[in-house]
């Protein structure tokens, strides 16, 4: 059992829940079962020295390399990750990510400039979504992030996102890196490379 909770953890490409393990391996666990075979697998990983380890996140599981190995997989990643979120982009996630439920107007307020372009991208690319409509004149939408907004930046709830000045250092440091990277240096920003495939792929600046 433990072997095909780790093999189908293990082939994900995202988090997988609960219930599509159950599916999966016809094994029959409630949540608390799951956790402990994964709390067992993750033992094993840490007495052998493997340099991964499965994390809870986005309502489901995944299996991610330790932290101090991101250095190392960056640089191996690195040819891939040519089109990357833009600052706007990540501005207007930020935005959404601690105002949610937000509505376009509230988000132009918020930054001084039209979020369109920003809001129509990160739309397509699933990490927001329409949470409803705010009890204003003219019943604007509202938006919020989604599971894959949590599942590409780690984080198992919204009480897990960084405090706001954290995102300033990573909105700088993008900055700094892109500046960096069109200069011809190696170094890559956070937002581009601390994820697996997913991380962005927008370099356009919004419009408007």
């Amino acid at each position: 059992m433990q072997q095909q909770i780790e093999s189908v953890i293990f082939a994900s490409e995202e988090a997988i829940t609960l219930q599509v393990i159950r599916q999966v391996t016809g094994v029959e666990m409630d949540s608390a079962a799951l956790q402990e075979v994964v709390e067992a697998i993750n033992r094993e990983y840490l007495e052998s020295g493997r340099p991964f380890s499965i994390h809870r996140i986005a309502g489901g599981y995944r299996m991610l390399s330790r932290e101090e190995f991101a250095p190392l997989l960056r640089k191996l990643l690195a040819p891939k990750i040519r089109r990357r979120l833009s600052r706007s982009i990540l501005e207007v996630l930020s935005v959404v990510a601690y105002h949610q439920p937000v509505t376009r107007g509230e988000i132009q307020q918020i930054r001084g400039v039209s979020p369109d372009y920003a809001i129509d991208r990160l739309m397509e690319r699933g990490f927001i979504e329409v949470q409803g409509r705010a009890d204003t004149p003219g019943r604007p939408l509202q938006y919020g992030t989604t599971k894959e907004f949590l599942d590409l930046f780690h984080l198992s709830s919204l009480k897990d996102l960084p405090k706001l000045r954290e995102i300033k250092e990573i909105l700088r440091e993008h900055e700094e890196q892109e500046y960096l990277s069109q200069s011809g240096g190696e170094k890559l920003s956070p937002a581009a490379t601390g994820q697996e495939s997913g991380a962005g792929d927008y370099d356009r600046e919004e419009k408007g």
